[in-house]
């Protein structure tokens, strides 16, 4: 499902962020990633969904190598890799239902598909009842489900998280690993790059952890492993 072989990054400033990573990642797995800030983390995972190229090495991802994909064939296959952030990167001018719908439009998905789909995912969130309502109209905790919902809308087969608890309150943030879990029962696997301490250490799944852009440990239903 995602496979790192031999993985190197170096940015321009002599920063190496990836320093020789191995992995392997099967079908709906739910994993961690954890590590102190600046350890390589978000480089580690935004090479999984081409963000990010190696500078050398191989990223698998479901069953396409995108260290060497053209840039022209990154959209197709992003179709497949739902994506979740902090900060939510909502559209502010489109309503929940657009954002959604959005992702669908770009591909031609028929009119009638896309309402239903986008109801569907509403309902998986519990936010069926917002959809005529503005991003600035809602709640933090509101505007990541609807980030979820938008990461989903596609059927990926993986999910990228990208610190998606790190500006939400504590009460929210289980909310939202709930909806996490779901998805993850589904079948979708999930990466999930997190400084949430508590949830790791409540919600165990596998742990993986970088440190200078190496990864320094892989544990089955792991814990966090630093200090909050």
């Amino acid at each position: 499902m995602i496979e790192m072989h031999d993985v190197y990054k170096q940015y321009p400033n002599g920063v190496m962020a990836a320093n020789g990573i191995t992995i392997h990642i099967k079908q709906g797995e739910f994993v961690y990633v954890v590590g102190p800030s600046g350890a390589g983390k978000s480089t580690f995972i935004k090479m999984m969904y081409r963000e990010e190229r190696p500078s050398k090495g191989d990223v698998i991802v479901n069953g396409m190598n995108l260290a060497k994909i053209k840039n022209t064939k990154v959209p197709y296959v992003r179709r497949n890799i739902g994506v979740v952030f902090q900060d939510f990167k909502l559209l502010p001018s489109l309503t929940v239902y657009e954002n959604i719908a959005f992702a669908l439009e770009v591909i031609e998905e028929h009119p009638k598909n896309i309402k239903k789909r986008v109801m569907e995912v509403l309902d998986l969130v519990n936010l069926k009842h917002k959809a005529r309502m503005l991003p600035n109209e809602l709640s933090g905790g509101e505007q990541q489900r609807i980030s979820i919902a938008r990461s989903i809308i596609n059927n990926p087969k993986v999910m990228i998280a990208d610190e998606p608890t790190g500006n939400l309150d504590p009460e929210t943030s289980w909310e939202i690993m709930e909806i996490f879990e779901e998805i993850n029962t589904r079948g979708t696997t999930i990466v999930m790059a997190t400084h949430n301490r508590e949830i790791v250490n409540t919600i165990r799944h596998r742990v993986i952890a970088v440190e200078n852009g190496r990864i320094v440990r892989d544990e089955q239903r792991g814990d966090y492993g630093y200090e909050s």
